[in-house]
């Protein structure tokens, strides 16, 4: 039978005193045992009962006190050798590192369980928008609280994360020491948290964000409760560290390889691009054109490459290569420029390459920059056949040499037709330069971009009375008031100035009557003079483009196609249905516009007047009635009564 260890360890010896050590060895038992706190007061209050000696149970008193001492010791050791270990098996976590997300996981259900509380949870600082987020959380049960976002200094995280200190609170909503807000109120209410404690994230001097042990009931945290949730929050941060690290890793071994192919890919492109050179180098040598470039270069990029002029290329886009010196996309091309000497003489355009590597975008600046050689040199050229042209013009306008022979055979040998129909035009720049020299280089660049259209137009062109002369041909269907505003325009974008054309009427043979190429000369000047005058400087006129005032205008004073262009459809309209709309309007015309004094004139009911009327608008169009045109109309109408007997 065994005994008591508490019973016989307090039995006397034979002369009644107790045994040396006698009164530790029940609390040894319950060491070894590992006993509760409770359990250490028996032996005690067992030598009470027994009524043991005073010595005895003093002896009992101060045992019990070592030993729980001891016991106290070894709780605390068991404690911090468990929170070790699991420092040690997180370290081990982190260094294996594949998911940051596992590892604040593991550190977050590993901070709850040694610290006994019912929560735990990470957040982390956002930078951009200046506040902390939920990141982690372990044992949450409220949704609202999962996705809290807290404002520096607000709520106990927020304070934490904004002073980089440890905070602890034993009863959330009754501590004043952070700002409390509705939304962080409500979900920490939803959580039913009452005392938390929060510890900073640190890497380095700075705050990435909070670690936090909560429980729902009140509850003080111990200092080393304190320290060991530092310590995760120590492991938490270095982990997100490990994972930026890795992430930029990563991405740098990415950006390796990228760079890898791209130098691979590159070295085919440097081969195309001193292919390109060569051939270019061996098309300026053998005297190759501006499409033999196109050529090669199209063949070297894969692509479609014309060369276009630059009233024929996007204006935006064309102005912005320029500008910038590089070729430009426009939709799905690119356009480089061909500029010598500021002065734009076309585009290269590489047709549907909307993805262009920077080398190929190079070699077609380099094929841009050949073709304005290769412009230029002809330029060089063709400089000889340009006065050449411009003295044929200057004898025509200045009555040298009037023989027709003499000047078609002068015009054939510049591949023009002085036997078709020409249209003189004259151009001056409206600008104002500020000095001499750059009006004069102004001037200079329109004759040198008008002597360019008229030698691709198989026209002529001279330099005269401080603008510009041209005589081109004028195609069939064609119009002087339209060759006017397309040379404006061509001439404009040429020079990147606002230049102003005034045209003649139609000259049907210069060589058998070079003093039709005077007049037209003239007339072409009162045209741009009255340009100029009504504000329209920049664009391109003819007189017929003035109404009445262009038989002010014109040098023959067209009187007849005046008047056909400004009642014609009425006078033709009474000759097909034998109507009297003609009269009427002279009528009405007398009458001060008046339908009723009108009817009284004519003889018709006031009805016939209007209905007349209606058929004059619907022929001359619903502003024939207004101040100008009716002017027009007035004296279109006196014209035609004076011609009429001459008819007759």
């Amino acid at each position: 039978m065994s005994r008591d260890p508490v019973q016989s360890a307090e039995r006397p010896t034979d002369d009644g005193a107790a045994p040396p050590g006698d009164a530790e060895a029940p609390f040894l038992d319950l060491l070894a045992r590992g006993a509760t706190a409770d359990a250490y007061e028996q032996p005690v209050l067992r030598a009470r009962a027994e009524g043991r000696p005073a010595e005895r149970i003093a002896a009992l008193e101060h045992a019990k006190l070592l030993a729980l001492r001891v016991r106290a010791e070894l709780e605390g050791r068991r404690r911090r050798e468990a929170e070790l270990s699991a420092l040690f098996e997180t370290a081990h976590d982190l260094a294996g590192l594949r998911d940051v997300d596992a590892v604040l996981q593991a550190i977050v259900q590993r901070a709850r369980s040694l610290l006994g509380t019912d929560v735990a949870y990470l957040s982390l600082n956002d930078p951009v928008r200046g506040d902390t987020y939920m990141r982690v959380t372990e044992g949450s049960v409220a949704a609202r609280f999962q996705q809290l976002r807290l404002g520096m200094g607000e709520g106990l995280g927020g304070l934490v994360a904004q002073t980089a200190r440890p905070y602890v609170t034993d009863d959330y909503f009754r501590d004043e020491r952070f700002r409390h807000t509705t939304t962080i109120d409500a979900g920490v209410r939803d959580e039913g948290l009452v005392a938390i404690l929060g510890v900073p994230l640190m890497l380095g001097p700075h705050v990435i964000g909070v670690l936090f042990a909560a429980d729902r009931r009140a509850r003080v945290f111990e200092r080393e409760q304190i320290a060991l949730l530092g310590s995760f929050a120590a492991l938490a941060a270095a982990a997100i560290d490990t994972a930026n690290l890795l992430t930029e890793t990563r991405s740098a071994l990415a950006d390796l390889e990228h760079a890898n192919e791209i130098i691979k890919d590159r070295s085919g492109v440097i081969e195309r691009a001193s292919d390109v050179h060569d051939r270019l180098a061996e098309l300026v040598l053998r005297g190759g054109g501006v499409h033999d470039v196109a050529a090669a270069v199209s063949e070297v990029l894969d692509g479609t490459v014309e060369f276009t002029e630059a009233d024929a290329a996007p204006a935006d886009a064309l102005e912005a290569s320029r500008a910038e010196g590089h070729a430009v996309p426009h939709r799905d091309d690119w356009i480089a420029a061909v500029t010598a000497g500021g002065e734009l003489l076309g585009a290269l355009v590489l047709r549907g390459h909307p993805g262009l590597d920077p080398v190929d975008q190079r070699t077609l600046e380099r094929a841009a920059m050949v073709t304005s050689l290769l412009l230029l040199a002809r330029r060089s050229a063709a400089e000889a056949e340009q006065r050449v042209r411009g003295e044929l013009l200057d004898d025509l306008l200045d009555a040298r040499d009037r023989d027709p022979r003499l000047l078609r055979e002068r015009a054939a040998r510049l591949r023009a037709d002085l036997d078709a129909t020409h249209v003189v035009l004259a151009a001056r720049l409206d600008t104002s330069a500020p000095d001499a020299d750059h009006e004069a280089d102004a001037r200079r660049r329109l004759w040198s971009a008008a002597s360019h259209l008229a030698a691709t137009r198989q026209g002529l062109a001279a330099a005269r009375d401080g603008g510009t002369v041209l005589l081109l041909p004028l195609a069939p269907g064609d119009t002087a008031t339209d060759l006017a505003r397309r040379t404006a325009r061509h001439l404009g974008t040429a020079v990147h100035e606002p230049v102003t054309v005034g045209a003649s009427a139609p000259v049907a043979h210069p060589a058998a009557d070079p003093d039709a190429v005077v007049a037209g000369y003239e007339e072409g000047r009162r045209c741009l003079d009255a340009l100029r005058l009504l504000g329209r400087a920049g664009d391109g006129a003819a007189a017929e483009d003035f109404g009445f005032l262009g038989l002010l205008l014109a040098g023959d004073r067209d009187i007849g196609g005046f008047v056909e262009r400004t009642i014609g459809q009425v006078v033709a309209y009474d000759a097909r249905r034998g109507t009297d709309l003609v009269r009427t309007l002279d009528a009405y015309f007398a009458c001060g516009m008046s339908p009723a004094r009108t009817k009284d004139t004519l003889h018709v009911h006031v009805n016939t007047v209007a209905q007349r009327l209606e058929r004059v608008g619907r022929l001359l169009g619903d502003d024939w009635q207004s101040p100008a045109r009716a002017l027009e109309i007035q004296l279109a109408l006196r014209l035609h009564r004076l011609a009429a007997p001459a008819q007759s």
